[in-house]
């Protein structure tokens, strides 16, 4: 049977691919939602931080929405992130995604004035009030310096069409304790993301993992998901530790910057990253070449 929601299981994160101008290149993005669905990835999270949202233009985003949704063919649910400034921009993009055939909605608390809690509640307030689409609480502070207090999150989770969180990983790594407090106090699908933590996160009673690397490369992935979810502890110790160069070279250059580089490597496309975010260099490269050599056969 399938999850009841979007917000269950693998979500797996694609780059957009674009020119430096910022044009969408629908094709390739076409055929890295196509690797995905084929996968069986549970769903699709476009536009996030690995989809490079915050440097697209409203237009181009659309045209990836528009995209990804003709591609997936309902196959696999297709969550949109719709991170902006500005309350009235994130309130458009919901629209957007919504009339363009998405299936749930992804947002983060975009900055530049810190904002505080009442604050980020009447975002997210305003923007659940234009959209029917479930959604997701986006909290990723390594990238929006802003981090959601427990209260905060009970008030979200009684608007209507919140139905998930996406968490960073705990400090101490302990997401076992972090769940139980939350379970206390929200009734929401609760997901994590950082990649070096799926096994942890999901062996641990989390709903949902946030994939950066399977977006790209889903399918061992997929088998790290399947099995901490089946409760194969041995099976996804066994996976992640096969994973861990990757997850080294994430942590030593960045995620983002690392899927360009497997992009070409697997022969799917040659994109650069959005400026000003530079390419990375011949020694990460080899590194990242050398992590992917050790998963021959499962790419």
């Amino acid at each position: 049977m399938p999850d009841p929601s979007p917000f269950h299981g693998l979500s797996a994160f694609p780059i957009t691919p674009a020119d430096q101008a910022g044009r969408v290149d629908r094709e390739t993005l076409a055929r890295l939602v196509e690797r995905l669905c084929e996968a069986g990835v549970d769903s699709i999270g476009l536009l996030g931080s690995t989809g490079t949202y915050a440097y697209l233009t409203r237009e181009e985003r659309r045209r990836a929405v528009g995209a990804a949704v003709e591609c997936a063919r309902g196959r696999v649910p297709v969550v949109v992130g719709i991170g902006a400034l500005r309350t009235d921009e994130a309130q458009a993009l919901a629209r957007d995604a919504e009339v363009a055939g998405a299936d749930a909605l992804l947002m983060a608390p975009m900055s530049y004035t810190p904002l505080t809690q009442d604050e980020a509640f009447e975002h997210y307030r305003a923007v659940t009030g234009v959209s029917g689409l479930p959604l997701c609480v986006y909290n990723n502070p390594g990238t929006t310096h802003f981090t959601f207090g427990i209260d905060l999150l009970e008030r979200l989770s009684r608007l209507p069409t919140v139905r998930a969180v996406k968490m960073p990983l705990p400090a101490d790594g302990d997401v076992a304790a972090e769940l139980s407090v939350l379970h206390g106090r929200i009734d929401l699908a609760i997901g994590y993301s950082g990649d070096w933590g799926t096994a942890d996160a999901l062996l641990a009673g989390a709903d949902a993992f946030y994939s950066v690397l399977g977006g790209t490369l889903p399918r061992p992935v997929v088998e790290l998901v399947r099995a901490a979810r089946t409760g194969d502890a041995v099976e996804a110790r066994r996976i992640d530790a096969s994973l861990a160069p990757l997850w080294d070279t994430f942590k030593a250059h960045g995620s983002v910057r690392v899927m360009y580089v497997l992009l070409e490597t697997l022969g799917i496309a040659t994109v650069a990253p959005p400026l000003p975010i530079q390419p990375l260099g011949p020694a990460a490269r080899e590194r990242i070449a050398d992590a992917l050599a050790g998963l021959e056969g499962r790419s």
